[in-house]
Parts: C-alpha cells; sequence; structure tokens
C-alpha cells in the first residue's frame, strides 16, 4: 500500500497523470460531449451548444497562454492545483442549475482548469519520469485522454439509465473529487524529486517549430467538429438514429491504446512520418459521415478518430518537449494556444453551416481540407525533425 504514494515511482507519476487527464479532458470538457444528445432534447440548441464549445475552447487557449509564462516549479505545481480545482467546481454547477450565463461563465473557466492539467500537468509528468527517452512512457500518459472519454461516457450513460442529465454532472463532479485527490498529492513541488535536471540545448523559435504550430492549429480544428458534435453527427444520419452515444464510446476505446502505439511508431520511425500518417486517416474520419449512411463504416469513422485525435496531441506535444526539453511547458504552451485557436472557430463556423445547409457535410468538408492543408505543409518540412534527434 505504501508503495501507491511513492511521489518518486515512475508508475506513480503515470497515474497521477493520466487522473489529472480523466478530471481536466474528461469530466471539465469531453463529458460535454457525451452529455450532448440528452441536453439537446431537454435543456438547450445547436447553437447554444456551438456556444458553450467555443467559450470552453477559449478558456483553454488563455489557459495554455498563461501557461507559458509560468517558470517556477512552485508556480506550476501552485495551477496545477488549481486547475484540478476549477475542473470540479465547474463541473458541479452545470449539475444544480440551467442559468445560461453561468453556464458560459463555468464553461470557459472550465476551459481554462483544462489546460492547467493538460499542459502544465503534462510537463510535470514529463519532468518528473526517470527515463533517458521518455517518448514511451509519455504515450502511457496521453492514452489519459482517451480513458477520459470512455470513463466519462460510461458513468454519463450509467447515470442517464436511472436519472437525468444533471444527475450525470453531479456524479462526475464526486469521480472528479476523488481522482483529483492523488494526482494532487503525487505531482507536488518536494525538492527531492528529479525536476528536469538533465542539460539540455537551448531552445530557438526556427522554421520548423512555426510549421509544428500551424499544422498543430489545423489539428485543432479537425479534432474539434467531431468531439464537439459526434454522436449528433451520427444521430443525425439516416437510419443511425441513435447510434451516437456508442460512436462516442468506441473512439474513447479507440484512443486508450493509440498513444502508446503511434508513440511507439513514432520512435522507430520519427514523430513527423508517424504524424502525418495520423492526419490523413483523421481527413478519411472527418468524411466518412458525408458520403454513406453504412452504420460500419460510420462506426470505423468513430475509430479512426479516436485512434487518431488523441495520438496527434500526444506526438506534437512529446515531439515540442523534445524540442524545448529545457522548458517543455513553453512550448507545449504554444503548441496548445495554436490548437486552441483551431478549436474555438471550428465550432463557430459549423453551427452557422450548419444552421444555412441543415446538416454538417460542409463543416466537414471544410475541417478536411483545413486539416489537409496542415499536412501539405508538415510533409514539406518533415525532414527538418533530424536536426533535434539528439535532443
Amino acid at each position: 500500500m505504501r508503495e501507491i504514494f511513492n511521489k518518486k515511482s515512475n508508475t506513480n507519476i503515470i497515474i497521477a497523470g493520466i487522473f489529472a487527464l480523466i478530471v481536466g479532458m474528461g469530466v471539465a470538457r469531453f463529458a460535454f460531449t457525451s452529455l450532448l444528445p440528452s441536453m439537446l432534447e431537454n435543456r438547450i440548441d445547436i447553437s447554444f451548444a456551438g456556444v458553450l464549445a467555443s467559450i470552453n475552447y477559449f478558456g483553454y487557449l488563455l489557459g495554455a497562454i498563461f501557461a507559458i509564462f509560468l517558470k517556477t516549479v512552485k508556480q506550476k505545481v501552485l495551477f496545477f492545483r488549481i486547475g484540478l480545482f476549477l475542473s470540479i467546481s465547474t463541473t458541479i454547477i452545470l449539475g444544480l442549475n440551467t442559468n445560461d450565463f453561468l453556464w458560459i461563465s463555468s464553461r470557459f473557466i472550465a476551459g481554462f482548469g483544462s489546460a492547467m492539467l493538460m499542459v502544465i500537468g503534462s510537463s510535470l509528468v514529463m519532468s518528473r519520469l526517470d527515463f533517458k527517452d521518455k517518448t514511451k512512457a509519455m504515450g502511457i500518459h496521453f492514452s489519459g485522454i482517451g480513458f477520459s472519454m470512455v470513463v466519462t461516457d460510461i458513468v454519463s450513460r450509467s447515470v442517464l439509465n436511472y436519472f437525468d442529465w444533471q444527475s450525470s454532472w453531479i456524479i462526475l463532479t464526486v469521480l472528479a473529487v476523488f481522482l483529483s485527490s492523488y494526482s494532487f498529492y503525487i505531482l507536488d513541488e518536494e525538492k527531492s524529486i528529479n525536476f528536469v535536471k538533465i542539460k539540455t540545448k537551448a531552445f530557438k523559435f526556427d522554421s520548423f517549430v512555426f510549421v509544428l504550430i500551424f499544422s498543430y492549429f489545423t489539428v485543432g480544428v479537425g479534432f474539434v467538429v467531431q468531439a464537439t458534435f459526434l454522436p449528433d453527427i451520427i444521430n443525425s444520419i439516416k437510419g443511425l438514429e441513435g447510434f451516437g452515444s456508442n460512436s462516442w464510446l468506441l473512439a474513447g476505446i479507440a484512443g486508450i491504446p493509440s498513444c502508446i502505439i503511434w508513440m511507439r511508431l513514432a520512435y522507430k520511425f520519427g514523430s513527423s512520418n508517424i504524424i502525418l500518417v495520423c492526419m490523413f486517416l483523421l481527413i478519411i474520419s472527418i468524411l466518412i459521415p458525408t458520403f454513406t449512411n453504412s452504420l460500419y463504416l460510420n462506426l470505423l469513422s468513430a475509430f479512426l478518430y479516436g485512434a487518431t485525435f488523441i495520438a496527434l496531441v500526444a506526438l506534437f506535444l512529446n515531439l515540442g518537449g523534445k524540442i524545448a526539453s529545457s522548458n517543455p511547458v513553453f512550448l507545449m504552451g504554444a503548441l496548445t494556444s495554436s490548437y486552441g485557436i483551431g478549436q474555438i472557430s471550428a465550432p463557430l463556423y459549423s453551427v452557422a453551416l450548419i444552421d444555412k445547409y441543415k446538416n454538417y457535410d460542409m463543416s466537414l468538408y471544410i475541417t478536411a481540407f483545413i486539416l489537409f492543408l496542415g499536412a501539405v505543409v508538415l510533409y514539406f518540412n518533415k525532414n527538418k525533425e533530424k536536426k533535434y534527434a539528439s535532443n
């Protein structure tokens, strides 16, 4: 039992990081997608759902930018813990009231809290892990994004079988409190633990860094339409009504091992090459619902989505951490900021196009095209990654 609370254990550090991702990415973000069909029936319309999604991503963007300027371990741990508190407190609000202003405010603050747990939490985990090459271990850590989808979806749907969507938010809050307590304890600022003691090369912004930032922006666009609307996209296809929740669960299940698998491939074949493969698979995932109502192909779309978008987060942030290894939170924050800009814009143009065309097709076409541009730019610059191989 004592080993479970050993703050120097690599295993415990990874578990604490995964728990933080379940709280920050699952409870404070993805649970909204899981509960969206129920809330669309009983609480909100699609336009307000888009506004709530964008405001959540805007909070996430500001949090990512804010994280860039945190310099000391003490500051990082403090705001990591603040992120835990914000993720919990903003979730309970959704279960206790139906005031539009409070919902908008809580989703904005929840986004900020999510960034604290995603950006700062991941940088703390990367800094504390005692491995020479942390690529594989960080793949395990980022599998927490898949776990966050699966765990929150199972909890939400289980509660909905007996109660309403408000009760789901309350139970999710209880879950967040339980998981946060372990992350709070393990990821502290204890001086004896190894925080970034490996000497590294100084980080410089160069053309490849800007390519990564742009490509990750397009991935943010590619991620967010399905992240916000996937269950409703599937439910809106003739003959697939009611399968939306299953598609989201499948995406989460696919995401759990995806980081580990893709990160291992990145270790062998190079991060940029594997990022490109994932981007093109994500494009296919986005386009499938536009040309078929086949259940199996649309479930394949959900599977490919989960198997790629989570891995892309891990691949980009891990590569950013390696490039700026002397201060990983800086480039992780810059990358996440560009991702956040993509997340903010996509739900807004999606809602406008959905209102105009009465379906998701045009929104998905534009999203796939933007992601394609990011892949093309990265493809013509991917060889520049080699100079960071020794980092």
